[in-house]
């Protein structure tokens, strides 16, 4: 038994493209279950498989919370987690059930990013492969049907799918992670600390739908150091230092006696530097680090 796993705040367009995608899989899903982090159900199309709406609630950004009730409430052996802006391939469900009869790991499949509009006129699965491209700072296919991840810290929660006893065993995502960030570092961590093999697919791939955003996250700094300091006290070192990095190069946080600390509120300036155009298909950290990076130099 094979079930999808989503969470979903607002963004009822998206979630409703998920439910046609997984309508249109070659392999069905057994169920989809929600996490819903607003305060009513959704409405949603006609479907082929059962959908259960957990209601979360609409207090806050608990991330880590809502995985977790979504697995433990799932009833298939395979757990597949697809977040609310990502429409799936109709191989998705049967490239990740394959995968998951063969071995015992956490496999991430492909992300293809997409253009503003591109979902106006309806799914068109053979447009999206043309139109959509790959983020530039995530790890491309693998040559083979899986490829090692050698790097815990590229986990991503986006899309990804593993065996639900193993899930269970390892306890899930930390739930003192709240807000933004974190979390999927910390759970990549555990996996590993675990013995349990991180592995890119080629295949099992989602589309993801254009949205406004900002990289790095300017719009969650206080969650982001709160859980960079999680993971110190619990890993000993921090995690997510390319974001604190650019909030540091901003004029945002400073480092002080081994903590972060938030000089200023964010600004129109900061959110216009790190807020995705309407003509990128991703935001992208890097992009805004090279030229924080290059401001200071010219300074």
């Amino acid at each position: 038994m094979i079930s999808v796993c989503t969470l979903a705040g607002g963004r009822a367009a998206h979630l409703h493209n998920i439910v046609l995608g997984l309508d249109a899989q070659l392999v069905p899903p057994d169920e989809l279950v929600i996490a819903v982090m607003q305060d009513e159900p959704y409405v949603l199309p006609e479907k082929r498989f059962p959908v259960r709406q957990l209601m979360i609630g609409g207090g806050g950004i608990p991330l880590a919370a809502a995985r977790n009730a979504a697995a433990r409430a799932a009833e298939g052996e395979t757990l597949i987690f697809l977040d609310v802006d990502c429409i799936p391939d109709p191989a998705f469900v049967g490239d990740y059930a394959r995968l998951l009869d063969e071995m015992n790991a956490v496999l991430m499949g492909e992300v293809l990013y997409l253009p503003a509009g591109a979902t106006d006129a309806g799914i068109d699965i053979d447009r999206f492969a043309r139109i959509g491209v790959k983020h530039s700072e995530r790890a491309g296919p693998p040559v083979e049907a899986t490829g090692a991840c050698s790097d815990y810290r590229c986990f991503w929660s986006l899309n990804f799918a593993m065996r639900r006893a193993t899930f269970l065993a390892l306890g899930g995502f930390d739930e003192r992670y709240v807000g933004y960030g974190g979390e999927d570092t910390d759970f990549g961590r555990l996996v590993v600390e675990a013995g349990i093999p991180i592995r890119w697919c080629r295949g099992a791939r989602v589309y993801h739908q254009h949205h406004a955003h900002h990289m790095p996250p300017v719009h969650h700094v206080d969650s982001v150091i709160a859980n960079a300091a999680r993971f110190r006290d619990k890993w000993g070192h921090f995690t997510m230092e390319h974001w604190l990095r650019a909030f540091t190069l901003m004029g945002l946080v400073r480092l002080e006696n081994g903590e972060h600390v938030r000089l200023r509120d964010v600004n129109e300036a900061d959110l216009a530097l790190t807020r995705q155009q309407a003509d990128q298909p991703y935001a992208s950290t890097a992009t805004v680090l090279a030229l924080l990076e290059a401001r200071m130099a010219a300074a």
